[in-house]
């Protein structure tokens, strides 16, 4: 009997796209964005394999009903109501996608609805959008201007309330056995608040799924949750099937069958698959033969393989290649069932997976290169591996656990050039996922700072009077560091004749003061020769500070 629980494959696209809208949040560049749309393309594909599981489950009813009628259609009837709202729901979603759309690439109002432009957005691919990028548009859609407020029609409101409704709808179905069974895998349509990282606090579910999200990865989440809303109808369909004794079936209909851990595998790795037939014989092993299929005939064209697939138990035959090339790997054939006169019933199978070069991640968290003498955080992560199974090394610095799996903290003390390199551990194994250089740089000069004046500035007598010395503040940088000021000095014109006085750290000394109280309006006060000093211990020279009297 099928199941509406996730394959490996559908939770692996769930755990690539969390993945990546933490990236999101790094300002990560536009393979980012196309890694959201080779998702959506592989949730559409999972959407399209969930339906034909789910259609399997209404084909059992059906022959449920065909076999005892009394018996079956109480549950049937709950079936085909589960079918009609998560039909209708999986149809809001792909509207809200269509609408998406067509306010992005056809400039539709967002506040107006043009069937014409929706029906386009509806057939328009996602990869062919020519601003995949643009978080303006959706997020005033789904959210409005305020994130914090949220009107109670936008859209993400709205679709909040349905998926409620759903899973209410959805429970109602099942008596409390059964619900207490599948409640956790109902768990997926929950729609409480969320722990932003970007926002350091709770946010509710519209703000973490929609807020200033571009549309790629809008369009991916949409789907992510049309995959929850089919998985859940056939986890229902699934419970309600199961409450009909499968041995009264009486099947009349036999359609073959690839389910594979995963359509997603790094070189070097094994695809595997099992083959089957959804109606089988425990007492008669089908036999598969690999091959290309005419679609109109059924019949094998070109060269037969029946040596690649093993016999397996409970009608399944087991499918097992190295994986070579990357890139889309498609494979078809027959599975052949031999009936009781002795000949064959064969029927046809194609299947496809998707094979990747290993790669990884490496994101520095506040800048694209690593400065001298202060601590770097880096975020690490691989598509498809836990953060705990990723070893970093690096060349030219060092690098250490920040406390939180997948973080680290880089530091270099010179050079020009460092290198990450990334392991993880795959089946039991370590693989290399990739090697990674980044630029290092020097921490940029800080600026002098007398009060609140930089550069040329003026000041009243008052005012510099009550200043108490030189600082060295930095400027449009994302690090928290600062400078100490080791000596200054200090010019100015006293009756005609240019004083230097030189001070020892960023205080003015008594002397300085005793000539800036003697300062008349017009006159000038030049505060230069400043050298300060670096977290990474080095002596600068940087620009001073020129100030005129009011």
């Amino acid at each position: 009997m099928a199941s509406g629980k996730q394959t490996p494959r559908q939770k692996m696209i769930g755990m690539m796209y969390l993945v990546l809208t933490a990236l999101l949040a790094l300002n990560i560049s536009k393979e980012i964005i196309n890694s959201f749309i080779v998702i959506e393309e592989g949730l559409i594909n999972t959407n399209r394999g969930i339906d034909g599981k789910n259609g399997l489950l209404y084909q059992q009813f059906a022959a449920a009903m065909a076999n005892d009628e009394k018996k079956a259609k109480p549950l049937y009837e709950k079936a085909t109501k589960v079918k009609d709202e998560a039909n209708k729901l999986s149809k809001y979603i792909q509207d809200l996608k269509a609408e998406l759309k067509a306010q992005v690439e056809f400039g539709m109002a967002h506040d107006k609805k043009d069937p014409a432009l929706i029906k386009q957005g509806d057939t328009l691919r996602s990869r062919y959008l020519q601003k995949p990028d643009d978080y303006d548009i959706p997020t005033l859609y789904m959210i409005g201007d305020d994130p914090a407020s949220i009107e109670k029609d936008k859209p993400s409101k709205m679709l909040k309330q349905k998926l409620a409704d759903y899973k209410k709808f959805l429970l109602s179905q099942l008596d409390d056995k059964a619900q207490a069974s599948i409640g956790k895998n109902l768990s997926i349509l929950d729609t409480q608040d969320q722990y932003s990282t970007d926002q350091e606090k709770m946010v509710s579910w519209e703000w973490y799924n929609f807020y200033h999200m571009p549309i790629s990865a809008m369009l991916a989440n949409l789907t992510r949750i049309q995959n929850d809303v089919k998985n859940t109808e056939g986890d229902v369909v699934n419970e309600l099937l199961s409450s009909i004794n499968k041995n009264d079936f009486k099947f009349d209909a036999v359609a073959a069958r690839v389910i594979a851990p995963t359509s997603y595998v790094l070189t070097g790795e094994k695809y595997t698959a099992n083959i089957l037939v959804a109606a089988y014989n425990s007492t008669q092993a089908p036999s598969v033969w690999l091959c290309k299929v005419d679609t109109v005939t059924g019949k094998p064209i070109g060269p037969i393989d029946s040596t690649t697939v093993k016999p397996g138990a409970d009608g399944m035959s087991l499918y097992e290649v190295s994986a070579g090339s990357t890139g889309l790997q498609q494979w078809s054939g027959l599975i052949r069932v031999k009936k009781p006169d002795g000949s064959y019933s064969s029927y046809p199978f194609k299947s496809e997976y998707m094979v990747a070069a290993p790669s990884a991640a490496v994101s520095p968290t506040k800048m694209n290169v690593f400065y001298i003498g202060v601590d770097n955080p880096v975020s690490i992560s691989a598509a498809g591996v836990a953060p705990s199974d990723i070893t970093p090394s690096m060349n030219g610095g060092t690098i250490s656990s920040a406390g939180k799996p997948g973080d680290y903290i880089v530091r270099v003390t010179g050079g020009a050039k460092a290198t990450i390199s990334v392991n993880a551990k795959l089946n039991g194994a370590s693989k290399s996922m990739g090697t990674f250089e980044f630029r290092i740089k020097r921490v940029p000069d800080p600026v002098a700072y007398l009060g609140n004046i930089k550069g040329d500035g003026q000041m009243t007598k008052g005012e510099l009077n009550a200043a108490s010395g030189i600082f060295a503040r930095m400027e449009n940088f994302d690090f928290d560091l600062s400078f100490k000021v080791i000596s200054f000095v200090m010019s100015m014109n006293v009756n005609g004749v240019f004083v230097d006085k030189k001070a020892n750290g960023p205080a003015l000394t008594g002397e300085m003061k005793t000539l800036l109280a003697s300062a008349k309006p017009g006159g000038k006060v030049f505060f230069e020769q400043i050298t300060v000093q670096g977290p990474d211990g080095s002596l600068r020279k940087i620009p001073g500070v020129n100030i005129k009297v009011k």
